[in-house]
């Protein structure tokens, strides 16, 4: 009896301390047993974000987050949104997957963010989307264009940003298949998701034997000499390039080394002008005729009303910064974080902010359409072809948009939407 009596307060205990687990940490609003909403105050709301500060990812990469945050600050200096403040933390992680780790369990397990915005990297994102499942964290507009943040029924939670790798591919190959027909093509791409789903995409449209040389790097090795020298023994007219910014200015610096001419066809998330003339030095004229993709407003377009906006921003709330592509990235993000919060409301929650994702119908500086809906966690869902003349990197052609399936490419004519007057968006 005196046992049973024991085990009975010991149950009891336990079902208390489980009441109270929940109230602490398993709520997400005001509805849950009044339970705070983590990284949310009356005053504000706080979020956080991997990047590669440092480590082979970081040359223009590491320019993004700073935008970001002075796209934020810009916000918080017109009033927040809904009242609350937005504080930004920056963790590096150097683009080494075991750091990612590190760092995301600090901001959600020590500094509780609200949700996880724009965190950098294929490999280093994929290794934490469990934990931010089970974590019940939001996962937004991941840096990457890896189709494995499209996964609705497996990561409720996980949007994309980028175009995804796939669909980039296809717009790169119909280029190369109207416009370079007959030339061998080749392909170096990063030992990944982002190699592999570009890869998928250029076969979608060229065939499977049509690839003449495939190669791969990883960013732990910075000698791509046998990769170039393969294409040119091969004489590959056409370079696919599937690689961060410090790989593809390597691989064409290599390239020159070598006496190797081709035409580079590059991953919007390697294209930047700046970045990689930046990184060439005196070599940045081997950048002459590289076709590139983009999906925002070209950053040296000074007469674009969205390139005006996060250039005042620039100047006003990151120092001045070098302006580049990475800048705009950076800027568009965080004004599309601020579109979600406002369509959240100003009761916010985290389930709050997945719904109003997945509502979509965001418009802002994106020359094609952002795809979310309740069944696509993708971001936007196209690209426009550029092209480097005379050392200035502007857009040719219209922009398309198409599928990461077997659909056509097909032309996208709808016009931009217009920044609204004072920079900061209103709820629609």
């Amino acid at each position: 009896m005196h046992r049973k009596a024991h085990r009975g307060l010991a149950i009891a205990s336990t079902i208390a301390l489980l009441i109270t687990a929940a109230g602490c940490s398993g709520g997400d609003g005001p509805g849950s047993g009044g339970a705070s909403v983590p990284g949310v105050t009356d005053t504000e709301i706080t979020v956080g974000t991997h990047m590669p500060l440092t480590g082979p990812a970081s040359a223009g990469y590491s320019k993004i987050a700073p935008a970001t945050k002075a796209y934020f600050d810009y916000v918080n200096a017109n009033g927040g949104v809904h009242g609350r403040k937005i504080t930004y933390k920056i963790m590096d992680d150097g683009y080494n997957p075991a750091n990612t780790q590190q760092v995301v369990r600090q901001l959600v397990l020590q500094d509780k963010v609200f949700a996880i915005l724009n965190g950098l990297g294929t490999p280093t994102h994929t290794g934490v989307l469990d934990f931010l499942k089970s974590n019940r964290v939001p996962d937004l507009f991941v840096a990457s264009g890896s189709r494995s943040w499209d996964q609705p029924d497996k990561y409720p939670g996980t949007f994309g940003f980028n175009p995804d790798y796939t669909v980039e591919g296809k717009i790169l190959a119909t280029y190369a298949k109207t416009n370079l027909a007959g030339q061998k093509v080749c392909f170096l791409g990063q030992d990944d998701d982002f190699g592999r789903d570009s890869l998928a995409g250029v076969e979608k449209v060229l065939g499977a034997g049509a690839v003449a040389v495939k190669q791969t790097y990883v960013t732990s090795n910075t000698n791509v000499a046998p990769q170039i020298g393969a294409f040119k023994a091969a004489e590959c007219k056409v370079v696919v390039l599937a690689t961060v910014p410090g790989f593809t200015a390597l691989s064409i610096g290599t390239a020159s080394r070598l006496g190797y001419k081709a035409q580079w066809l590059v991953s919007n998330v390697g294209a930047d002008y700046p970045t990689l003339a930046k990184q060439l030095g005196a070599a940045a004229p081997m950048l002459e005729g590289m076709v590139g993709t983009n999906y925002l407003p070209m950053q040296n377009d000074t007469a674009n009303p969205w390139i005006q906006l996060f250039t005042k921003v620039n100047k006003e709330h990151n120092g001045d910064a070098p302006f580049d592509g990475n800048t705009v990235y950076g800027m568009s993000v965080g004004y599309l974080f601020v579109q979600a919060l406002l369509a959240a409301g100003k009761d916010l929650t985290r389930e709050k902010i997945i719904d109003a994702v997945q509502k979509g119908g965001f418009q802002g500086p994106g020359l094609v359409p952002l795809r979310f809906s309740d069944k696509d966690h993708s971001g936007y869902g196209g690209q426009r072809l550029s092209r480097v003349t005379g050392g200035v990197q502007s857009y040719f052609g219209p922009a398309y948009e198409t599928d990461e399936a077997d659909g056509p490419v097909n032309e996208y004519t709808a016009a931009p939407a217009a920044p609204p007057a004072n920079g900061v968006p209103t709820v629609s």
